[in-house]
């Protein structure tokens, strides 16, 4: 049986890093960048990304991960494509600001859509989103990805074999 090089948590979120940024670009250049669906495909594609690579750790440490190791496998790769996003999302905003305005419009239009809130609080709230838009946009995006990256993380855990070492097993020389 051929030996695969065991893949890092590092390569493992850069991977998932560059499918969430391609979905991401093909939603926006489509003209889907406010449809829910987009957001539910990126989650999916982080769950089981995290899922199948937290799987293929804990298989190339012959299953001898504890859930612990496992789960932390997955939370690293969540910290290093969360980082690489939120990259790819100051550089993108700042080469296409007008994705920044359409999310504007869009959320001024969700808001008028609603029907909750009069003219004066939906300004409010527009000139409170454009004066703290990068806060919004970093932050929103870290606590998301944080929240799924652990979800993934967990059910890759949950879903792989372990064996772990049991100490009375070992054999004193």
């Amino acid at each position: 049986m051929e030996q695969t090089k065991p893949v890092s948590h590092v390569i493992a979120g850069l991977i998932i890093a560059a499918a969430v940024i391609v979905i991401t670009l093909i939603m926006n250049f489509m003209g889907n960048a406010g449809n829910a669906s987009g957001g539910w495909l990126t989650y999916l594609v982080i769950i089981g990304g995290l899922a199948y690579f937290v799987n293929r750790h804990g298989k190339e440490t012959n299953y001898n991960s504890s859930f612990g190791n496992l789960f932390s496998f997955g939370f690293k790769a969540t910290a290093v494509f969360t980082i690489l996003f939120i990259v790819f999302l100051i550089i993108f905003n700042l080469m296409f600001p007008e994705f920044k305005e359409k999310a504007i419009e869009m959320a001024q239009k969700n808001l008028e859509d609603q029907g909750k809130l009069n003219e004066d609080q939906i300004d409010q709230a527009l000139q409170m989103t454009k004066k703290y838009f990068w806060i919004f946009a970093i932050g929103g995006t870290m606590l998301g990805f944080i929240i799924i990256g652990a979800i993934g993380s967990l059910l890759g855990a949950a879903i792989t074999k372990k064996r772990p070492n049991n100490p009375f097993d070992q054999q004193i020389p």
